[in-house]
């Protein structure tokens, strides 16, 4: 009995320091958590296409007939009016020609003159039978070959003459020029282009369309900007859509058009915006990270507060993927005003305490505090 004792009193102090040191129970870990809400506010696709602003209407010049180019007389950027002139070539050899011409001229009107008049002095004297039928019809015959020869004659003459003038060439339309391509001194050929004028009263934005959007861009309402003034946004509308696609890009090349009427430098670059409706049923853009998968279905952690309380749970909801675009969802499923994990989503699990962007630090100081 004097030995139970002491040893009943070592073992009860021994189990209460070992209690003391015990570690306690951790406590649960709530995790921060980023969210979205989703808003059911008419989501639209949206696809960007860099493009330049050109003119409608734009002409290239050229001379009609070839030679050495002696006189430039405008520069790229200049405006000119219909009628300036443009280019003048060395017109030496056509002014020889025309000469040629004007003599060729006189000497068939000088031989059909002298015809007609053997013509009509024979059909005199057949009369009294002093030649024969077979004169009289030589000399009409001379005559009217005499009077074509002579009517060809004059058709080369002014033939030469628009060949002179056409040394010079003359703008066909008011416009800026845009392109010039030739030098003084420069030898060209008939027909080749060399200078380009454009009507700056009628821009126009031109953008080329990949093949996969072609559907999607005929049905689209168009806004554009300038790279130079990219805060200052416009209506376009859809001019012209390519009917083939080009060989080397495989795209489409759409031309547009301001809705209203407004002036844009020529060669400017240019953003176009089309955009459209994504689908007939509402559905809401959410942040492409918040897509996680339920049995292979796709849905998202949805999160759920208890009124006012800084903390809540998640619970996973399927939703209904109508679309991708850029780092956007188009989803239908969840209710309007509900918050979305956007952050983290594979490490969420049912019934998982989380803590709102707003009172997160709150709760993280709550949790050392205990």
């Amino acid at each position: 009995m004097k030995n139970f004792l002491p040893k009943a009193l070592i073992a009860m102090t021994a189990t209460v320091v070992i209690a003391g040191c015990a570690p306690e129970k951790p406590a649960t870990v709530i995790r921060p958590v980023r969210t979205f809400e989703v808003r059911y506010d008419g989501a639209s696709e949206a696809n960007r296409y860099v493009g330049t602003v050109q003119a409608r209407h734009e002409v290239d010049q050229a001379f009609r007939v070839g030679g050495k180019v002696v006189q430039r007389k405008i520069d790229v950027g200049q405006k000119v009016r219909a009628g300036d002139v443009l280019a003048v070539l060395d017109d030496a050899d056509y002014r020889l020609a025309e000469e040629a011409a004007r003599q060729a001229l006189i000497a068939a009107t000088t031989q059909a003159r002298q015809a007609e008049s053997d013509r009509k002095r024979l059909n005199a004297l057949k009369k009294d039978g002093s030649v024969s039928v077979s004169d009289d019809e030589h000399a009409q015959s001379g005559a009217t070959k005499s009077g074509a020869a002579a009517e060809a004659e004059a058709r080369k003459l002014e033939l030469a003459r628009n060949q002179l003038s056409y040394t010079v060439l003359r703008a066909s339309q008011s416009g800026v020029v845009t392109s010039v391509r030739f030098e003084v001194g420069q030898v060209v050929a008939e027909g080749q282009p060399i200078v380009a004028i454009a009507n700056e009263g009628e821009p126009e934005i031109v953008v080329d369309v990949p093949e996969d959007h072609l559907a999607t861009f005929k049905t689209a309402r168009f806004k554009a900007s300038l790279a130079s003034a990219p805060d200052q946004i416009f209506d376009v509308v859809l001019r012209e859509l390519s009917a083939q696609a080009a060989p080397q890009t495989r795209t489409y090349r759409a031309r547009l058009k301001p809705a209203t009427p407004r002036r844009l430098p020529l060669g400017a670059t240019a953003t176009l915006i089309a955009s459209r409706t994504a689908a007939e049923a509402p559905v809401a853009a959410i942040p492409a990270a918040a897509i996680t998968q339920d049995k292979g279905q796709p849905a998202v952690w949805v999160v759920r507060r208890a009124g006012s309380e800084p903390v809540a749970t998640v619970g996973l909801m399927r939703v209904a993927v109508h679309g991708y675009h850029n780092d956007e969802v188009l989803v239908s499923g969840p209710p309007a005003g509900e918050l979305v994990v956007t952050a983290g989503v594979q490490k969420m699990a049912p019934g998982l305490r989380v803590a709102l962007p707003e009172a997160a630090p709150n709760a993280a100081a709550k949790q050392t505090a205990k």
